[in-house]
């Protein structure tokens, strides 16, 4: 039992919708705190209103409310259970911090006598105060930028003159440093200023002389009510300070930062933790150091709770820092807790790695034309990936094939840079691609002195990217056939792909494979087992590498592979990636679930992926954790090593569905629907036939490959017409055109991202209504999940909708259209699993738009609002372990479930923020209301005119 015996039952705040500054690393936290405070007994009752994520499912809390973040939500709950004794409120962002604070000002928990654990609120308000922090550092010694606070225009222009340009302006009490800005000159101060005051909450800005330049690390510390402070962590950001450090590109362990500094920093940690309040949990401080030989260390920040960087810092560690930080906030000490990894050594140790870790963040800028694309000090990346190597420059290059770009790594595809001014600009304003442009610069032969003097990015990481250029110039003159094994082994411990190695020595990837494969140069599995494997680790979490082969006593050669096969029957679950607009955190949802069926199914599971934020790649979810791209050549050697029964493709969004055609043509069974059928739904034309076979209703349209064809095809079908690429998610591309002008242009633009693309061409069904439907099919019999209806109407992204379950106006007449088309298609497909069909309803018949044989963003949605396990039970169908008439379904839903998307558009001010068929939503909430009449309910119906007027 927990030291604290009296707390039996605890309420968790969580963190809401998905927002740019705060996404899904918040869902694994706090997943894994219900997880850990269950295992020792007590009670747990989540409010969260977010429908995607693991965190909201019916079996990972005792009670899960799914409500609006607010205050009389809170009282709501306390009063169904006035059990609680307590709430942790740091599991969840500053969403759920803000509102634990709302809740202590109206003396909410002191009415209900409930404790706060887990942190201090004086600790939240002395780090947030930005003024009140400022003079703690001050009297406990700790050096502070040159700053002053402002809650007035004027104040703020006072201290602009006494401090000089270029100064930063950051906002009290916001998350993903919103309203924080570089001022350079003065006539950009006035309106940066005034955006400050504004998006603080209190009104209240800090103004610190910028340093520029300097380099900038994290610490993630652990504390116990006994005062043991462990450092999990050092992550330092390899672009320097001015940028988010949810935007910069950040390495663990820190590389270029001297031993004697490092125990400065860490001491330095360690006193403002014990300084700012007495609290056992998490917590995460951000220095700043002067890049010459003195290393002045200055202090930036200190979070007191569990942070964004937490999840990486779990996941590069192995140490799970949410779960200990639950077990520290009920009591307990950390040399009473396990590590939970070797499971004999104690949790009151520090971590050591003997592998590199790089996380680069995901940005979605496509998605918002007009924005400004150049990174600083407010976040603007929707996801990240995280690639773990034996040096520095394999993890750079798995984390670059990790990203979904169309990138094979840093050059050598032939995708780099080749203009000057162009590279400089990139180097210059730092750009979401300058990870890539720093390479080109090289290979340019732009010396290393001036990129240093124009990022400032340490040398040490410039030397690096430079020895990878040497390499590729090295290769680039050798072929296929004359290659040497040291030389072709080197590549690929530097974190080459095969396909990279192919352009270097223009022949084929597959013949770079094959080679590989004669020469005896194969992956090897390492252990992430937070102690340099000085003691075994019982918990299988992998990444890849290259080795040498050693030479035993007997002669034997070998590369020592710690990932040992079992002889049980294994299934592979492909993950969803990074996190990004149109693939969100409810896919990685489908995963976990998929994962957890397979294993109830009998079989050894296996998880593949590299997003740090998420519950798929915690520990101990699946049987086997490989922490690596989701990129064919890493796949398919994890695959040749592993010998699974077969791969699921379906859980894991586009990401994963992208992988099902190379599976195929290598002879790997796909589990579920096959790729002919997937590809067939993914092809508009095929798809289309399949449709007028069945006799099912579509809108007219056409197929075209060039802008003539295109204009052709427009004098047939009459505008406005819907411009959509073949292969895409959350609507890319997609654009309604209202004349020939805005078709070509629309057309050439396309073509020129996605060469041989095919553009699906089809009459807009203009005031249509909009609905989906969700269905688990077996082959041979077919059950709707849920039918939903958007309320604005055709021609918004599905993602972008407020829709209801169930509909709200569509008669029966329609419905049953709806079903019919559903159980036809489902079957025409031979769907096996899941799949989410797209309809408009005009005139009161119902036409396609598409269908997709996959898990779709709403399955979670309706599993929640229905309290039903369908991704479970779609999983067990897959596996053909069970018929879609062995489950008792028996939905449950009082009234209608609103799905409300969440839009982040605050971040990106000068956008254009009208919605239309590509997708911009970040995230959603689910709004449960009883009847049509509440006021919820018309204030979004209204909403719908505002598309619908001409």
């Amino acid at each position: 039992m927990p030291k604290n015996e009296k707390l039996k039952s605890i309420l968790i705040i969580g963190s809401g919708p998905i927002i740019i500054g705060q996404a899904c690393e918040f869902d694994y936290s706090g997943t894994q705190a219900l997880r850990s405070l269950r295992e020792d007994g007590i009670e747990t009752i989540l409010i969260n209103s977010n429908p995607a994520t693991i965190m909201t499912d019916p079996t990972m809390a005792d009670h899960v409310y799914l409500l609006p973040l607010t205050t009389k939500s809170i009282i709501k709950i306390l009063k169904e259970h006035p059990q609680i004794d307590a709430v942790l409120p740091t599991m969840g962002g500053q969403t759920a911090l803000n509102l634990c604070i709302q809740a202590d000002e109206k003396g909410i928990w002191e009415d209900f006598n409930v404790d706060i654990i887990g942190v201090d609120i004086d600790a939240i308000n002395i780090t947030e105060d930005r003024e009140q922090f400022r003079e703690l550092m001050l009297k406990i010694g700790v050096p502070m930028a040159p700053q002053a606070t402002a809650n007035s225009y004027l104040k703020g222009k006072e201290i602009a003159q006494e401090f000089g340009f270029p100064l930063v302006i950051r906002a009290s009490y916001t998350l993903g440093g919103e309203g924080a800005s570089f001022v350079h000159t003065e006539d950009q101060f006035d309106e940066l200023l005034t955006r400050g005051l504004e998006v603080s909450p209190i009104h209240e800005v800090m103004i610190d002389k910028a340093l520029i330049g300097w380099k900038e690390y994290e610490l993630e510390l652990l504390r116990d009510q006994n005062d043991n402070v462990v450092i999990i962590c050092t992550i330092e950001n390899m672009d320097p300070m001015g940028i988010h450090t949810g935007d910069s590109i950040t390495v663990a362990p820190a590389m270029t930062l001297s031993d004697t500094t490092y125990q400065r920093m860490r001491d330095m940690a360690i006193h403002m933790m014990r300084s700012i309040g007495d609290f056992a949990g998490g917590c995460n401080v951000q220095f700043a150091v002067s890049p010459d030989e003195k290393e002045d260390i200055i202090a930036i920040e200190i979070n007191p709770r569990v942070s964004r960087s937490s999840a990486l810092a779990s996941k590069a560690t192995g140490y799970p820092i949410a779960k200990i930080a639950a077990k520290l906030a009920v009591g307990y000490t950390l040399d009473e807790l396990n590590n939970q990894i070797t499971k004999s050594t104690s949790a009151l140790f520090e971590p050591t790695l003997d592998y590199v870790v790089v996380k680069i963040p995901r940005w979605n800028f496509d998605k918002f034309e007009g924005s400004d694309r150049t990174l600083g000090l407010q976040m603007k990346a929707v996801g990240e990936v995280m690639a773990i190597g034996r040096s520095f420059q394999e993890a750079l290059h798995k984390a670059t094939q990790s990203l979904e770009i169309k990138r094979n790594g840093l050059g050598a595809d032939g995708k780099g840079y080749k203009d000057y001014q162009q590279i400089i600009d990139k180097l210059t304003y730092a750009s979401w691609d300058r990870v890539f442009a720093i390479y080109d610069a090289i290979q340019m032969g732009i010396p290393l002195s001036r990129i240093h003097e124009i990022t400032k990015i340490d040398m040490w990481f410039l030397k690096q990217y430079e020895e990878l250029y040497m390499l590729e110039k090295e290769i680039s003159t050798f072929n296929i056939e004359t290659i040497e094994r040291d030389l072709l082994l080197e590549a690929k411990q530097k974190g080459y792909g095969d396909r990279q190695i192919a352009h270097m020595l223009k022949c084929l990837e597959s013949q770079v494979y094959n080679k590989r494969v004669e020469l005896n140069i194969n992956r090897v599995y390492k252990l992430v087992d937070t102690c340099a494997a000085e003691f075994k680790a019982q918990t299988p979490y992998y990444y890849s590498t290259f080795e040498n082969e050693v030479e035993t006593t007997n002669g034997e050669r070998y590369a020592h592979n710690e990932s040992v096969v079992s002889d049980k029957k294994k299934i592979i679950v492909l993950g969803s990636g990074p996190n990004r607009i149109g693939q969100g955190i409810e896919f990685d949802y489908c995963c976990v679930h998929g994962v957890l069926a397979s294993s109830e199914c009998g079989y050894e599971t296996i998880m593949i992926n590299c997003n740090p934020e998420t519950v798929s790649t915690d520990f101990d979810i699946a049987d086997k954790l490989y922490f690596e791209p989701v990129f064919w050549e890493h796949i398919y050697d994890i695959i040749r090593h592993e010998k699974p029964e077969g791969v699921i493709v379906q859980l894991g969004g586009q990401t994963a569905l992208k992988l099902a055609e190379k599976l195929d043509r290598y002879g790997i069974k796909i589990l579920g629907t096959t790729y002919q059928s997937l590809d067939l739904a993914e092809d508009r034309g095929l798809f289309s036939n399949l449709l007028k076979e069945n006799n099912i209703p579509y809108p007219e349209f056409d197929i075209a490959t060039t802008a003539d064809e295109a204009s052709a095809i427009a004098d047939v079908l009459d505008f406005p017409i819907l411009v959509r690429p073949s292969y895409v998610l959350g609507g890319q591309g997609m654009k309604i055109v209202i004349n020939k002008q805005e078709l070509e242009e629309h057309v050439v633009d396309l073509l020129r991202k996605m060469p041989d693309n095919q553009l699906l061409l089809d009459h807009y069904l203009d005031g249509a209504i909009e609905a989906e439907a969700d269905a688990i099919c077996d082959g041979e019999n077919v059950y709707i999940i849920g039918i939903m209806e958007h309320i604005e109407p055709c021609g918004i992204h599905s993602g972008d909708s407020n829709a209801t379950l169930p509909p709200f106006n569509l008669g029966e007449f329609v419905m049953q259209q709806i079903k019919d088309h559903t159980k036809k298609i489902a079957l025409a497909l031979n769907t096996v699993g899941l799949i989410n069909i797209q309809f408009a309803i005009k005139d009161d018949k119902v036409y396609i738009i598409e269908a997709n044989p996959r898990a779709s963003r709403t399955v979670p949605f309706i599993a929640k609002a229905y309290g039903e396990p369908y991704v479970n039970y779609a999983t067990k169908v897959m596996l053909g372990e069970k018929k879609v008439t062995d489950f008792n379904f028996n939905p449950k839903l009082e009234g209608f479930a609103i799905k409300q998307p969440v839009f982040s558009f605050n971040k990106f001010p000068n956008v254009n923020k009208k919605l239309g068929p590509e997708m911009k939503s970040t995230g959603e909430s689910i709004l449960f209301i009883d009847s049509l009449k509440e006021d919820e309910f018309y204030n979004l119906y209204s909403r719908r005119k505002m598309y619908l007027s001409k």
